[in-house]
């Protein structure tokens, strides 16, 4: 059975055909009698959790509960880590279509507490790549008139999420920079000329202060299985969206399992919420420099949640080699590699540089006129 083939996991109560999740309906849809199901959500509860953050909670198995009974799929050619049901075989890897994959077993990881339904069908998300990759610069001509066919899946992405109140206490040297008229010599056809100019001076001051700021939803892509350039670029999640996870929204797709755990996942937010804190209290703190910025932070209120995001992964062979991109299931977003063309290129940067020297040479022609 092919990766892409959903197992019979929620039989239509009407011709116990298979149901899977239908993205038109957003609910589940049998792919015989085309009866729609329901996926009924939980009273318990009506937003997700956002849990107190216990390193120790990958060990607590009463989170490890997805509703179905998983197994874990290891790809022997690229090492990916794909969740199935139980008795379901994968024949190929989703992520490089390899068929060396292997049975690891049942899972053993926290369930993901909420999710976002793929919005985007495969088919508008194959429209959308082919509008992409015309836009693209520096592609060659006949990559961008060919009509490219990808290899598409649909896969739920792991990501953690992290709150955090954070309460920092900071010392600088501001530096305040101001001007004063010098009066200069210079000699001008061999003749002696004063002149004045203004000249910069810096004077500098310690300062200190406190900043407040509560950091919410910090998304941190739980997967090491994708470009870190490509996946960065899917800022656009509405997380205000989340649905309360249900193994029905995973049926007829694959679900990745996590691997950053979520100690790791939790180092990557704080050198993240760090970055910020920087750029904030710099922007606080003003003057025209800033030196010795010293920043002591305490964290408190730190929460998370694990999700699982859509994202439809696709490759594409252009000239016998493979390049792969991916869209955002939610919103359309693309992100990934194209051919470049290396005339095209070559001509911009000649471009460029003679454009450069003509400017240089009209400069010089008007400072010596």
């Amino acid at each position: 059975m092919s990766v892409t083939e959903a197992p019979i996991r929620f039989p239509c109560k009407g011709c116990g055909g298979q149901m899977i999740f239908d993205i038109d309906c957003q609910q589940l849809k049998c792919t015989y009698c085309g009866s729609i199901t329901p996926i009924e959500q939980s009273e318990d509860h009506a937003e997700p959790i956002e849990y107190e953050l216990d390193f120790m909670d990958e060990r607590n198995e009463s989170l490890k509960d997805w509703g179905t009974e998983q197994q874990v799929i290891l790809c022997e050619n690229c090492g990916a880590q794909m969740l199935l049901p139980l008795h379901q075989t994968a024949a190929m890897c989703a992520f490089c279509g390899s068929p060396k994959v292997l049975s690891q077993g049942d899972d053993n990881s926290i369930r993901p507490e909420s999710l976002i339904p793929f919005h985007i069908s495969k088919d508008k998300a194959n429209e959308l790549f082919l509008k992409w990759k015309k836009k693209k610069k520096f592609v060659p001509n006949a990559f961008k008139k060919q009509q490219t066919l990808s290899l598409v899946t649909g896969i739920y992405v792991p990501f953690w999420t992290f709150d955090a109140q954070t309460d920092s206490d900071y010392t600088a040297e501001v530096g305040v920079h101001h001007y004063r008229t010098e009066t200069r010599t210079r000699y001008v056809d061999g003749k002696e000329e004063t002149y004045t100019e203004q000249v910069q001076y810096t004077i500098w001051h310690w300062t200190s202060g406190s900043n407040e700021h509560f950091f919410d939803d910090i998304l941190i892509p739980a997967s090491m299985q994708h470009d870190h350039e490509m996946i960065d670029k899917f800022s656009d999640f509405n997380l205000k969206d989340l649905s309360l996870y249900k193994p029905e929204y995973l049926s007829g797709f694959i679900a990745e399992r996590y691997n950053v755990p979520l100690r790791k996942g939790w180092d990557d937010a704080v050198s993240r919420i760090n970055a910020q804190l920087d750029q904030d209290i710099r922007s606080k703190i003003g003057g025209d420099e800033i030196r010795s910025l010293n920043i002591n932070t305490t964290y408190s209120q730190k929460t998370y949640k694990h999700i699982l995001l859509p994202l439809w992964n696709a490759s594409y062979m252009y000239k016998d080699k493979t390049y792969r991109y991916m869209v955002n299931g939610e919103t359309g977003t693309i992100s990934g590699k194209v051919p470049r063309s290396a005339w095209k290129i070559t001509f911009f940067c000649l471009f460029c540089l003679v454009t450069l020297f003509g400017v240089i040479g009209y400069i010089y022609e008007q400072a010596n006129a």
